[in-house]
């Protein structure tokens, strides 16, 4: 009404000479100005208290006394009023609603229907923020509507399994069954993207944690419809049932266990009200005079600001016309609207939630201006002037509430890049809290830690959001216009520029709460505060890493933020000025992983019985557990010290203080940081999407690692938090005290260790599962342009129609999928792949493995560290390792910083104070992995402790649980050694080192080896037999399952792997098998026959093929050569091993295949490997050679076997030697058990004790075995 009041006409030629030239914006402040002077350009305090409350001209008298408080509040109370009353009364029709007055809450207010409850609801926090705290809890509201349009807002504080919606009376809740499961309750679920009625339908969106879910119903057209974040879902049901007053549909909830929502019935302002739907609670009468006289008070101000910015203007316009001085009446009308809000207040305490959420907070941004450059001033007058009241403080815990909750629901729009999302929250929730008085304020509340995870929330966007933000997509490859990568990079840049500005407030908020000291007693240093916070984040999410967390654990978003901003400070450092005396040891121009030199480590965080660490998991088992056998001494309490790189031989040694510096320091190879200009040539890797373009790096990191090597492309700052203007960047904080430097309170120094310690449960709780979700997209996009490429040459070929429309169909299923995940990926690299962010990663993970190999030599310590360190320290380096486009190249990733990573994998994979089975599986699921790869191999062969202990630990390792990932590595380390691996000159690729050591350490420790090869035969033979019923499995129901394919290709593989090894071995060490007792030979042998009896016995030949098939490989490369090729191999070996001296006495491999009692499989077996075509494998005159020895074999094997059947034919007309032994009846009886005297031949027993110590006869416990004669 008052911008739309008459005003005066027209200005002089003079005053639109002053004017001319300026912007629209200023011009529009200075008419403002101009506009509280009368016609005749005289001084008027009348006019301008006219225009401040938009009251018609010449409608205020003259003065008769002076301009104070209570003549304006007279203004107020009488003009003002009376312009507004009108409006200020009306009111919408609520007619259709029955609201009970017996639930306990004042009048006209609306809360949860006590009596309703179903299962256990508590309310975390006044008014409705509700947990489930059973298995699945209901409950109604205290409202019911029949006619009219309603709604109501939930706000998601998680994202699992509710039941949103609208119930009658009639809809019984139990503890299976809630809203949407009966006749007459209709219900929306975007968990499962349903709505509900008795039945489950397909609806609406996927939702995510802060989302406003909007639940309407309209009883004119009987529909209840769904908005999500303001955006309408569809009409969801049509034709509900009418009922008739005071029985009609109440709002309603159901949620599973843990899950926690806001209800919203108008108590406070809609975030996204819906035109023609009325809120179920009405909002206070006095909502639209507050909100006209906030006006009143954004223009005084506004006023006020043009007085102050243009000063020299101002002289120019009181010499033409004498303009009034807005400081005659600045306080005193500021005043006079406090006292008239807090006098609103004071009279109705409901009303002050729904003012302050609703008109004070846009009143709030207003004055602070958005974007940037924000009116810091404005905002700082209208602080205080609030803060002089005695209602203030009830306010500003309202206006905390309203930011924090903001944080939470606010979304990245494209269009308002760079300041989207929470940064406007944020920015004035900083520039508030630098207020000591508000801080303790904060500080005191009960709801500190919820709004300080507020603070730190981020929402997710889910696919809607993605394809919103990134609109445009494009990947190499694509069909589409060629503006369409440009196009996309601008926008990943503006949604990474934002991105970076809401990281910087992150970074703003948790130093003002660091340099924080709290009114206690005794005083507490700084960085206290920020400790107990922690602590109390790590209490609170205690089993948040299980596939189902516990109810009450903190949003996702919540712990990557808080990690994201102690990484920041570890790596880029705090930028405190003089508070960064308090940090222990502190350097403010260099991040604490990035010093170098001397390194220290209280140990006593982890002998410490702290009650939020109680329940961590340590290395040697649970604290309570070694607390009893191993308990901590007091020198153990101190704190540990080293040099960086001490762990490492001085040819490896990379650090912060040496000639060359750590990947995350040093600059590499010239072409590969420009590569990230182009960083869609990566995106085939399976990545996609795109990210900022331009490397990051930290002024002061460059200083401390400076080799006049750095690459100026990776000298920009991460963020502009530290050397930014003061509206942009960090401010002073006003009335801040601080504590003399030289206090003897320094041991409770919040200390920088500490910070890291935090650091790494933060990742492994929070940022693991968003790299693992992350890699899987990146995984499924590389696929899904496969397919999609593979569909577009199909339509290229084809020609029949009906083909052709399939394809296109596929087509473009597939190209959603690739569209999909580019966006994915793109928002991953965005917010997670941050260049300053790997280098800091790179660094956490060189400063970590320095650690726990200092501390593997303190036994008593090492077995209290969490594992959380161990889990967070690999999952971090592969995420580096895998990052695409990658952090460093391949060939220095290791080598420049991370050798000692090499170094404790090696020595602890089989480390038995590792309590944890799967811990150790995890170093060597690492080794198995990274020695695929020559220049990780390399790095292994140059590693010193990796040559010594490696080559024993893996035999050892080879046990019932670890056989599969020791496979894996010895078959890597074996590569290129075997028959047919030539062809592919795999050769070149082979650990010739790690063979020799290998073979060194079978030979050296007899007892290791014979027990490493008796878990080998047992394995393989298990592998195989497993195969063989799979594949017997399918073809009895002549159907090839996927599932069953799964499982056969993968049994195929481990068995072929397997006999690969046992070729190796036959290579190395024939002796074990020729010299000495034949039990291992004829254990090989039979396993040979075993396996070509099973490959070769196949009733239909192409199903055994067809069950090999993989989608990724082509058949020539998958088939039963893949197996047969190594039974070749061994048969080779042992047979080149015969005829050397050496061993031509020993074990005759002949006489044991002829002794066999299957001569008919054993000579089918080896005329199929004569007659398979081995010129996929092998070529030339090696071949042939090959090919004629076997040849010879086969044909000495056919007489010697006709011989032996001769012999045994004779000895069958004769009666059984009563010597023989009476197991293979090949052997004499020669060797006796004890104690219970049974006789069989020694080879039998020998074989027999590998796997059991009881006799075969009696089942006696064997005691001794003696030989006879």
């Amino acid at each position: 009404m008052g911008e739309d009041s008459p005003r005066v006409g027209g200005f002089s030629a003079g005053l639109a000479v002053i004017l001319n030239g300026e912007d629209g914006k200023k011009k529009l402040l200075k008419n403002r100005l101009l506009s509280c002077c009368d016609d005749l350009g005289q001084q008027s305090v009348e006019r301008t208290l006219e225009y401040v409350f938009g009251l018609p001209n010449r409608s205020l008298n003259s003065l008769t006394g002076p301009v104070d408080r209570n003549f304006i509040r007279s203004v107020i109370r009488s003009d003002f009023s009376r312009y507004n009353v009108n409006l200020s009364d009306a009111h919408d029709e609520r007619d259709g609603i029955c609201i009970n007055s017996q639930s306990g809450n004042r009048p006209g207010v609306i809360g949860l229907e006590e009596s309703s409850i179903c299962g256990d609801i508590k309310v975390i926090k006044s008014p409705f923020l509700i947990e489930s705290m059973a298995m699945f809890s209901s409950a109604r509201a205290s409202a019911c509507v029949w006619k009219g349009k309603w709604m109501y807002e939930v706000m998601l504080e998680t994202s699992g399994i509710q039941q949103l919606g609208w119930a009658t009376l009639s809809c019984p809740f139990t503890d299976h069954k809630g809203v949407g499961d009966a006749d007459d309750s209709y219900a929306y679920d975007g968990r499962r993207v349903s709505k509900w009625n008795k039945d489950a339908e397909t609806y609406g969106q996927s939702w995510v944690v802060g989302d406003i879910i909007g639940c309407c119903i309209d009883l004119d057209r009987d529909e209840i419809l769904f908005y999500r974040n303001g955006n309408s879902l569809g009409v969801a049901f049509q034709g509900i049932r009418k009922l008739g007053p005071g029985f009609g549909y109440y709002p309603a909830v159901s949620l599973s266990q843990g899950e926690r929502c806001e209800l919203n019935f108008g108590a406070r302002p809609f975030k996204y009200p819906i035109e023609g739907y009325l809120p179920l609670q009405a909002p206070p009468f006095e909502s639209y005079f507050v909100t006209q006289l906030l006006q009143c008070w954004s223009r005084l101000l506004d006023m006020h600001s043009v007085e102050r910015a243009e000063h020299s203007l101002v002289q120019k316009l009181r010499r033409v016309k004498r303009s009034v001085s807005l400081e005659e009446i600045f306080n005193p009308a500021s005043y006079a609207i406090c006292e008239e809000l807090f006098s609103i207040t004071e009279a109705d305490v409901g009303i002050t939630e729904y003012m302050v959420w609703g008109p004070l907070l846009s009143f709030m941004f207003e004055v602070f201006g958005f974007p940037a450059p924000h009116d810091y001033s404005s905002l700082d007058k209208v602080v205080e002037v609030l803060l002089q009241f005695q209602g203030s403080h009830l306010l500003f815990e309202h206006i905390l509430n309203a930011l924090s909750c903001g944080c939470k629901i606010a979304s990245l729009v494209l269009t308002d890049c760079p300041y989207s999302g929470s940064y406007s929250h944020l920015a004035l929730t900083c520039h508030l809290l630098r207020r000591e008085e508000l801080m303790v304020l904060w500080w005191k509340s009960s709801d500190f830690e919820f709004l300080f995870e507020g603070f730190l929330s981020q929402k997710t966007p889910n696919k809607q959001d993605l394809d919103s933000m990134i609109p445009t997509v494009w990947w190499p490859g694509s069909c589409e216009d060629a503006s369409y990568e440009g196009n996309m990079m601008l926008t990943t840049t503006a949604l990474s520029e934002s991105i970076s500005k809401i990281e910087e407030k992150h970074r703003d908020l948790c130093r003002l709460v660091i340099q924080f000291i709290p009114p206690t007693n005794p005083p507490q240093l700084p960085g206290a505060v920020f400790r107990t916070f922690l602590q109390g984040l790590l209490l609170k999410n205690r089993g948040a890493e299980r596939n189902i967390p516990p109810p009450g654990v903190s949003s996702n978003s919540v712990l990557v933020s808080i990690y994201t901003v102690v990484l920041h400070f570890l790596s880029e450092g705090f930028a405190l000025g003089d508070i960064c005396g308090w940090l222990k040891s502190c350097k403010a121009d260099v991040g604490f992983l990035h010093r170098g030199g001397e390194q220290s480590f209280p140990v006593h965080l982890f002998l410490k019985n702290d009650p939020h660490r109680a329940d961590i998991s340590r290395l040697g088992g649970s604290y309570s557990h070694l607390s009893k056998l191993h308990p901590t001494i007091d020198h153990e309490m101190e704190v540990i010290r080293w040099h960086e790189g001490c762990m490492d031989s001085e040819e490896t040694r990379v650090t912060h203080s040496t000639r060359q510096k750590p990947c995350c320091c040093s600059s590499y190879d010239s072409d590969f940081p420009r590569n990230f200009k182009v960083p869609a040539k990566y995106l085939a890797k399976g990545s996609g999407g795109h990210c900022s373009s331009i490397p990051e790096r930290s002024a002061h990191v460059a200083a401390e690692c400076s080799d006049g090597s750095l690459n100026d492309e990776i000298t920009d700052k991460p963020s502009s938090s530290d050397q930014s203007e003061p509206e942009y960047g960090y401010r002073q904080v006003h009335h801040m005290k601080s504590v003399p430097k030289d206090t003897n309170m320094s041991t409770t120094t919040l200390r920088e260790e500490e910070l890291l310690d935090a650091l790494l449960w933060l990742y492994h709780v929070g940022l693991a599962p968003n790299f693992k979700q992350a890699s899987y997209y990146m995984t499924h996009q590389a696929q899904s342009i496969s397919l999609l490429e593979e569909t577009d040459k199909q339509i290229r070929e084809r020609a029949c129609n009906e083909q052709l429309r399939h394809l296109k169909e596929a087509r473009n299923e597939y190209r959603e999928e690739v569209t999909d995940c580019v966006r994915h990926c793109a928002w991953y690299r965005i917010s997670l792949f941050s260049r300053w962010k790997q280098r800091g990663m790179y660094a956490m993970c060189m400063w970590v493995v320095q650690l726990l190999l200092v501390l593997s030599n303190m036994d008593s310590v090492f077995i209290y560290i969490p594992e959380y360190y161990l889990e967070a320290l690999v999952d971090c380096f592969h995420v580096l390792r895998k990052s695409d486009p990658p952090f460093v190249p391949s060939t220095i990733f290791i080598k420049r910083g991370l050798s000692s990573f090499v170094t404790f994998l090696v020595t602890h994979f089989n480390d038995p104070r590792i309590s944890s089975a799967d811990l150790r599986d995890l170093l060597l699921q690492s080794i198995s992995v990274l020695v695929q790869y020559r220049e990780y191999l390399a790095t292994f062969e140059s590693n010193e402790a990796a040559t010594q202990r490696m080559p024993k630990a893996l035999l050892s390792a080879f046990d019932n649980r670890s056989w599969s990932p020791v496979t894996n590595i010895l078959l890597r380390l074996c590569k290129g050694s075997g028959f047919s691996f030539s062809k592919n000159g795999e050769s070149s690729s082979s650990s010739v080192l790690f063979q020799r050591l290998l073979r060194e350490a079978c030979i050296s420790d007899e007892g290791l080896f014979s027990s490493f090869l008796n878990r080998l035969f047992n394995t393989l033979s298990w592998t195989m037999t497993e195969f063989s019923v799979s594949v017997r499995e399918m073809q009895e129901k002549y159907q090839v399952i996927e599932f069953q394919q799964r499982k056969c290709c993968v049994r195929f593989d481990l068995s072929c792997n397997l006999t690969r090894i046992l070729e190796f071995c036959t290579r190395e060490i024939p002796q074990v098998f020729l010299s000495g007792p034949d039990t291992n030979l004829r254990r090989l042998t039979e396993l040979v026959v075993f396996i070509l009896n099973h490959i070769t016995s196949a009733a239909d030949a192409e199903f055994f093929d067809l069950s090999l098939r993989r989608h990724s490989q082509p058949p020539e490369k998958v088939n039963r050569g893949m197996i047969l090729a190594p039974l070749v191999g061994i048969i080779l070996n042992l047979l080149d091993a015969t005829n050397s001296a050496q061993y031509r006495q020993n074990n005759d491999l002949l006489d044991v295949f002829a002794s066999m009692d299957c001569p008919d499989t054993v000579q089918y077996g080896f005329q199929y490997l004569l007659d398979y075509n081995w010129d996929g494998s092998f070529q030339g005159e090696a071949f042939v050679a090959k090919y004629e020895q076997l040849e010879n074999f086969l044909s000495l094997l056919t007489c010697r076997t006709v011989l032996q059947h001769d012999k045994v034919d004779t000895v069958g007309d004769t009666d059984l030697d009563d010597s023989l032994c009476c197991i293979c009846y090949a052997c004499e009886a020669d060797a006796q058990i004890a104690p219970c005297s049974h006789r069989s031949c020694y080879g039998c027993i020998t074989r027999h004790l590998l796997n059991c110590q009881r006799c075969f006869f009696c089942n006696t416990t064997i005691t001794d075995v003696s030989k006879i004669g």
